[in-house]
């Protein structure tokens, strides 16, 4: 995961009845085998520690928010990478009969690399498996979001990309990811500009008609950058830079840029968004977005539960549009949005249901 920051704080909850209910590892185990839904979680890494619980926050009120035919048990590890095949094993001995996790994406490259997957579970990251046909992937790539980026630009008619990033790996990867969707699409590149805190190097930018600037920068870099770009430059970026509605501060700084982000954080009358309480205290919008992620991971495993992927999606979800790819990716299409005045206003989407050339 990308930009994770730890400010949060989770209740921990128990669910009865019919109800999803909540458990620990410790206490899983003391429980008889029965069937149950397994949440596999690094809860105990200090790293992650903080994504997951606000990760397992989203995915229980999520599943709190109707009636289900078998409770949640959340497995709790400290390192995936290391122990998430056995927790897997175990949670599968306890009468787990779907899966949710791992999160991270060492986790998900290790439990894909094992064998045995055996019902229907949906690692909340991206990741291959070529020999799991029961194992799925849905996570947050900001890859995608570059790409989308471009998919935006081209349909706006642009096409000359300038791209500006920082000496960051995400911010590398961002750059990368657009320029390889933007090629695909017919584009070019008109220069690259290395950003590392000189202004300098903003000057003189092409602005020839059709020119247009990739921003892969996060909102704290791209509130430096933005002021030397021209207004004549149309400006691109993801969800990166935006934090949120509340943050208008920096929102003024960035006026008139043209991003990608998720319903949950883009639109509060968002028929899915409306469904979902927030958490409270508000949290910051990484955290937002995680969970968000954890509301969309429960409605994708009770379609895997339910078989019903051919009549209920593509999942119009707090995240995005979501659709199931022939690699066993659920794809997101973020909402298209631009700045104005401090804060985020929707766009028209410029092409109909727009589908990443990459998983």
């Amino acid at each position: 995961m990308h930009r994770i920051s730890f400010w949060f704080f989770l209740v921990a909850a128990l669910y009865v009845s019919n109800l999803a209910y909540a458990t620990d590892e410790a206490h899983a185990e003391a429980e008889k085998s029965a069937p149950h839904i397994a949440l596999l979680l690094p809860l105990k890494s200090a790293a992650f520690g903080h994504a997951a619980e606000v990760v397992q926050q989203g995915f229980m009120v999520a599943a709190n928010n109707q009636p289900l035919p078998m409770p949640i048990r959340v497995y709790e590890c400290t390192d995936e990478s290391k122990d998430i095949v056995a927790l897997y094993q175990h949670a599968i001995a306890n009468g787990a009969r779907a899966v949710a996790g791992p999160l991270t994406r060492d986790g998900v490259a290790a439990l894909a690399a094992s064998a045995g997957i055996s019902v229907p579970t949906l690692a909340l990251n991206t990741g291959e498996a070529k020999d799991a046909d029961k194992l799925y992937f849905f996570g947050m790539s900001a890859e995608a979001e570059a790409r989308q980026a471009a998919q935006l630009a081209a349909a706006a008619g642009l096409s000359n990309a300038i791209i500006v990033s920082t000496d960051a790996p995400l911010s590398m990867r961002l750059s990368q990811a657009f320029v390889e969707e933007w090629k695909i699409l017919g584009g070019s590149i008109a220069t690259k500009i290395l950003y590392n805190n000189d202004p300098d190097v903003l000057a003189d930018l092409p602005e020839d008609p059709g020119n247009m600037v990739f921003l892969a920068a996060d909102a704290k870099t791209a509130r430096l950058i933005h002021p030397y770009l021209s207004i004549a430059l149309p400006v691109y970026a993801t969800s990166q830079l935006f934090n949120g509605n509340t943050d208008t501060l920096t929102n003024y700084d960035l006026n008139n840029t043209r991003f990608v982000d998720m319903p949950w954080l883009l639109q509060n009358d968002h028929p899915a968004v409306m469904i979902y309480p927030r958490a409270n205290p508000p949290l910051e919008a990484d955290m937002e977005r995680l969970y968000a992620l954890g509301i969309d991971a429960f409605r994708l495993l009770q379609i895997m539960l339910d078989n019903t992927y051919r009549t209920t999606l593509p999942l119009d979800g707090v995240t995005g549009l979501i659709r199931l790819n022939s690699n066993r990716q659920f794809q997101r299409e973020a909402t298209p949005a631009l700045i104005k005045q401090g804060r985020s206003q929707l766009l028209e989407p410029q092409f109909p249901s727009a589908t990443p050339s990459h998983p």
